[in-house]
């Protein structure tokens, strides 16, 4: 399984990866500033905008790869129950 990866950019330049899922707000500050579920706050060099877009495509790919899973599976996926004893 694919991690919810994106990569954005240290002020520095470095790349950084951060976990799309973990994002709770983007702001322009005039920094870009990615705050995290957890509270911690990352100051990167991207816009805001291309941050949520890059958001946006890495969300879009899943849906396209579900679609592309179901229709090579024809349908075939099913819920199975898992005996808890």
């Amino acid at each position: 399984m694919r991690a919810a990866l994106i990569k954005v950019h240290r002020l520095r330049g470095e790349p950084l990866f951060v976990n799309a899922d973990f994002v709770e707000a983007i702001e322009s500050t005039p920094d870009t500033v990615i705050t995290l579920l957890d509270g911690r706050r990352l100051i990167v060099s991207d816009a805001a905008e291309d941050v949520v877009e890059a958001i946006r495509t890495f969300r879009a790919s899943v849906l396209v790869a579900a679609e592309r899973l179901r229709e090579t599976t024809l349908g075939q996926l099913h819920l199975v129950a898992i005996d808890e004893e």
